[in-house]
């Protein structure tokens, strides 16, 4: 049949005449992607846009009415795998995709909530998530729908009916790689990074060919390893023994595991990079490139172009993997491409994103501990030096030492959103300190590569949770809504004056975007940890979000884990509209 299809298109384009091609023949160009954030009747890309500033420019549903919004309809992830659905929803042609826990990816039709087809990976027993066995989101190309898994594969599938068009390796589950973030598909390639910073293991951004997954090129982001460009060598990243010593860059971490960021008017890529291995700093003296950072590199090449370093020689587990997200703002009177970045030490940043000049760095959470402040001349934390945790004595374990944020930050991998109208970022942060302390370690190859222990505890008595308004020219917090449980989900902002987002008592809720009035929410059943998105179709204006509780906080949360035990597990897809 596709054969006769082709044959006549052929034909009729040979005779001069033109056709019609239906809207399925051919799918979504890289083209299109990069007028995601302005198309508003699908979702195509990962944070709505190259950009990712999650901001639709619908208001039909807006402040005045979203009181009303009701569910459309609700569609189930099915089976026992109910734990830790963090994915981001697409939408294409009818149709939304959307990956589950335990990487699983659906397709369900976006008028009725019907499963289309479900794709199931095949995971060896022996995986090593750091984090829960989440997966946040896919990524739409042609008649190919693109996600990762949990054994650090790439997987292409037929958007129409599920079946493997390609799958690829990415690394060695077995040394303790992994894979959660959604791709970002720029220039007809795949870019991706990966998991598994807690086993030695080393952060890479990989691109690949859309079509057919073979790989263009990688760039480490651990100095001393060689990136590759069409097969051939393609330089060293950063100098090899200049920030670590001895043999310490070989098992270094720095893993790229929420993917990134790309600005088509510089064509840069924008990747954090996590922690460095171990978390034990008194081992690796010395800043650690490129861990903690965000790296900026060129889409073509794959070779850095610059790079900023948020948590220098980082002895607190707080990786720089944040998003950074470009936009545009008037600076002291001045036009800038600027970019923005909340960092789970506690610092949100503003950056020149053509060059990586810092120009504000300010506290975003109710403490910092660990530093009391940026030096916008150097760029660096001015570390408080006690309250880092102190080095082992021999077998013993070192100081113990409170520090605040904790590790799992003030802001961790939950995306933020940025207003185009109000010149606001919203931020899902939490407030909480840990008891850390530091532990002998050797690297072993598959095993957990920490040398720290901790205590996760609050530091406030009326919430740990707050969805925070940043302006980032000031870095004032414009208004906040607090939260009892942590937030852990993303957030999505409107041009009809509305902020969304999820908490883990199971609430899907829309806030004023100018002033932080709770207009709506709704329960969900789970724990709402996914990032919400919005669309029109059929003349009405849709929102969607993903509900099922798990990620880090219930695994590493400690004393505050403890408190939300009760929080149910779920994996449905929950689509809202207005009644007519």
């Amino acid at each position: 049949m596709k054969r006769r299809f082709s044959k006549l298109i052929a034909v009729l384009a040979a005779a001069g005449s033109t056709i019609a091609v239906p809207l399925h023949a051919a799918g979504p160009t890289s083209a299109d992607l990069m007028n995601d954030a302005e198309s508003t009747g699908d979702v195509l890309s990962y944070g709505l846009g190259p950009w990712q500033q999650r901001f639709s420019p619908l208001d039909t549903l807006n402040a005045d009415n979203v009181s009303k919004l009701v569910p459309a309809f609700a569609a189930s992830l099915g089976g026992e795998k109910q734990r830790g659905q963090e994915a981001q929803p697409l939408v294409y042609d009818g149709t939304i995709y959307v990956t589950g826990s335990y990487s699983r990816l659906f397709a369900f039709d976006a008028r009725t909530g019907e499963k289309k087809w479900e794709y199931n990976a095949r995971l060896p027993d022996a995986i090593m998530p750091c984090c829960d066995v989440v997966n946040r989101g896919a990524a739409i190309h042609g008649d190919k729908v693109i996600f990762a898994t949990l054994d650090a594969h790439l997987i292409a599938l037929n958007r129409e009916t599920g079946k493997v068009v390609w799958n690829k390796k990415l690394a060695d589950y077995q040394a303790g790689y992994s894979a959660t973030a959604a791709p970002l598909i720029v220039k007809d390639m795949v870019i991706t990074g990966n998991s598994g910073g807690e086993f030695g293991i080393i952060g890479e951004v990989q691109a690949r060919n859309v079509d057919t997954g073979e790989l263009i090129w990688s760039r480490p982001t651990i100095e001393g390893h060689m990136g590759m460009l069409n097969g051939r060598e393609n330089g060293v990243t950063g100098k090899t023994g200049a920030t670590w010593p001895g043999d310490m860059w070989k098992t270094g971490g720095g893993a790229t595991w929420l993917g990134g960021t790309y600005d088509p008017g510089t064509n840069l890529l924008f990747f954090g990079t996590g922690n460095p291995a171990p978390w034990n700093s008194h081992l690796r003296p010395g800043d650690n490139l490129y861990t903690s950072s965000t790296l900026a590199i060129d889409a073509d090449t794959g070779v850095i172009k610059w790079h900023y370093q948020t948590t220098p020689h980082d002895g607190w587990d707080f990786d720089g993997v944040n998003e950074f997200i470009p936009f545009d703002a008037t600076m002291n009177g001045k036009p800038m491409k600027l970019g923005a970045k909340a960092d789970r030490n506690g610092y949100f940043y503003v950056l020149d994103r053509s060059n990586g000049k810092l120009l504000g760095a300010h506290k975003f959470v109710m403490e910092t501990t660990w530093a009391n402040g940026i030096n916008l001349k150097t760029g660096r934390p001015n570390y408080v030096d006690a309250n880092r945790p102190g080095a082992p004595a021999g077998p013993d374990k070192g100081k113990s030492v409170f520090a605040s944020p904790s590790f799992l930050g003030g802001k961790n991998w939950m995306p933020m959103a940025y207003s185009q109208d109000t010149g606001l970022f919203y931020v899902p942060s939490n407030d909480w300190g840990m008891d850390i302390w530091n532990e002998p370690i050797a690297y072993k190859k598959g095993a957990a590569y920490l040398g720290a222990g901790f205590t996760i505890r609050p530091i406030a008595e009326d919430h740990i949770g707050a969805l925070r308004a940043m302006d980032p020219k000031t870095g004032k917090i414009v208004w906040e809504y607090k939260n009892a449980a942590p937030l852990w989900g993303g957030v999505l902002t409107t041009h009809g004056n509305l902020v969304f987002t999820g908490t883990p008592e199971g609430y899907l809720k829309a806030f004023d975007a100018k002033t932080g009035k709770e207009l709506w929410k709704f329960q969900t059943g789970s724990g709402v940890v996914g990032s919400p998105i919005t669309w029109m179709q059929d003349g009405e204006q849709y929102v969607a979000v993903m509900s099922g509780w798990g990620g880090a906080v219930p695994l590493w949360g400690g004393e505050v884990a403890k408190t939300f035990k009760e929080i149910s597990q779920g994996g449905m897809l929950w689509v809202f509209k207005l009644p007519k």
